[in-house]
C-alpha cells in the first residue's frame, strides 16, 4: 500500500513539474513574441512617419521615459547603408559629451546627419556640410541643439570683458562673443544670465543658418528645408523644440 502510495506522489510531483516547466516556456515564448512584435511594431511606424521632427520628439519621448528601442544598430543595417545614406535630419549640437544625439533621439546608424563643435560654433565648414546634407543627400530638417550647462557658453561669460584665453579656444570665444544676440545678453545682468546666453546662441545659430547665402537661405524661403532651435535639459534627458 505503502509503495503504491509513493508511486502515486511520484507521479504527481512529475506531472506538476512537467505542467509548470511547459507554462513558463510557453509565458517566456508569448512575451518573447509580444515583444518582438511591438517592435516591428513601432520600426514600421517609424518608416511609415514622413515628418522628421515628429521623428526626432518620438524618439527622445522613448529616451527620457526610458523605453528606447535602440533601431538600425545591427550588421543588417551597416550592410543596407554601404548603398548610400539618407538621413532623416541634420543635428548641429555641442561636443558635449551628455548631448550625443544618437542616443538623445532614440536613432541609429543612418538616420541623422550630426555636426558637432564646443558651443555649436559654426564656421564655413560647418555651414558647408549642412549644405552637402540637405542639397546631396536630401535631408530636409535642420536642428540647432543647445544645452544646458554649456561649458563654451560658460567660458565665453567668464572672458566676456577680457581677452585672456588660451590656445585655439579663443577662436570660440570670440566668435560667441561677437553674436549679436549675445551681445544683447551682455546689456543686462542677473543670476540667469547663463540661460539667456545659452538661449541666445541657439537663435543666432538658427538665425545664422537660416540666412546663410547662397544654398540654405533660399532653400529655407522656399520650404523646401525647416531650420529649428531646441534646448536639451541635462536634468531629465528631455529636448524641448523652441519657437522661433
Amino acid at each position: 500500500m505503502k509503495a503504491i502510495s509513493l508511486n502515486v506522489v511520484c507521479l504527481l510531483i512529475s506531472a506538476f513539474l512537467l505542467y509548470g516547466t511547459s507554462s513558463c516556456t510557453s509565458k517566456s515564448e508569448n512575451a518573447s513574441t509580444t515583444g518582438t512584435a511591438t517592435a516591428s511594431a513601432t520600426h514600421t511606424e517609424l518608416h511609415e512617419t514622413e515628418d522628421p521632427l515628429e521623428v526626432l520628439k518620438s524618439g527622445n519621448q522613448r529616451f527620457y521615459t526610458g523605453t528606447s528601442i535602440h533601431l538600425h544598430q545591427d550588421t543588417a543595417k551597416i550592410h543596407e547603408l554601404t548603398a548610400g545614406q539618407h538621413p532623416k535630419a541634420v543635428i548641429i549640437s555641442c561636443s558635449d559629451s551628455r548631448v550625443p544625439p544618437e542616443i538623445i533621439f532614440d536613432q541609429g546608424l543612418g538616420d541623422i546627419f550630426t555636426i558637432r563643435t564646443a558651443g555649436h560654433v559654426m564656421s564655413d565648414y560647418e555651414e558647408g556640410s549642412v549644405e552637402y546634407a540637405v542639397e546631396h543627400l536630401h535631408s530636409q530638417l535642420v536642428v540647432v541643439l543647445g544645452h544646458e550647462q554649456c561649458g563654451a557658453i560658460h567660458a565665453m561669460l567668464e572672458h566676456k570683458d577680457d581677452g585672456h584665453v588660451h590656445g585655439h579656444i579663443a577662436a570660440i570665444v570670440d566668435a560667441l562673443k561677437n553674436e549679436p544676440e549675445e551681445q544683447e545678453v551682455f546689456r543686462t545682468s542677473g543670476k540667469d544670465m547663463p540661460e539667456r546666453a545659452i538661449m541666445a546662441n541657439i537663435v543666432h545659430g538658427v538665425n545664422q543658418l537660416r540666412s546663410s547665402d547662397p544654398i540654405l537661405s533660399k532653400m529655407y524661403r522656399d520650404g523646401e528645408i525647416r531650420i529649428v532651435g531646441a534646448l536639451y535639459h541635462l536634468e531629465n534627458g528631455q529636448v524641448e523644440f523652441l519657437d522661433i
